[in-house]
């Protein structure tokens, strides 16, 4: 879709970049197992650009056991020493600790509640939010919500999930739709 307008963020020379913007981004995600995924990728996000996990996105996948929660919550400290080995993914020792962790609160908040996207969506009582920003630089880093979520999930026990990653979760799992108004996915209400 090289005619389209697409938002003042995308590098229009990755292809990987253009297609999740495209397929993905804003587009709201109720299945657990991406769910989990995307809360993975924006902790491993933290301090780097989204483009940089993006690229490793596969090998992640591969390392982290196509993202099975069951699995991951269970990695021992072997399996840690092979990740932080893995030059697939980023190796960062706290990161990698962070996605063993979140697994296991994943796992209890899906008990609980019975489904993470239950838990997650009830913030918004199930309703994207459709922003209206003109460009890339009037996007928020942070949100009263993505407060509100952050302070839950870390009384739940898991980390990696301030603010400005669960603003950049939302909108990867489209609770919030920041397309800019000028690019073709934005959403016109």
């Amino acid at each position: 879709m090289p005619n389209k307008k697409r938002c003042s963020w995308v590098n229009i020379e990755n292809k990987l970049h253009i297609k999740y913007h495209d397929e993905e981004w804003g587009q709201p995600v109720h299945n657990d197992k991406i769910l989990f995924e995307m809360l993975i990728l924006e902790g491993a996000q933290a301090g780097l650009s989204w483009e940089i996990v993006l690229n490793k996105r596969n090998n992640y996948k591969k390392a982290f056991d196509n993202f099975d929660p069951q699995k991951i919550a269970k990695y021992d400290d072997e399996k840690q020493n092979e990740l932080l080995q893995n030059k697939g993914i980023i190796r960062n020792k706290l990161k990698i600790k962070s996605a063993i962790q979140n697994a296991k609160v994943f796992l209890k908040i899906k008990k609980e509640f019975g489904s993470f996207d239950k838990y997650i969506w009830n913030f918004v009582n199930y309703k994207p939010i459709h922003n209206k920003f003109k460009s890339f630089s009037d996007l928020p880093a942070n949100t009263k919500l993505s407060d509100k979520i952050s302070i839950d999930l870390k009384k739940q026990g898991m980390n990696f999930v301030g603010s400005t990653i669960i603003y950049a979760y939302m909108q990867s799992i489209g609770i919030v739709n920041d397309h800019e108004i000028s690019c073709f996915k934005h959403v016109r209400k």
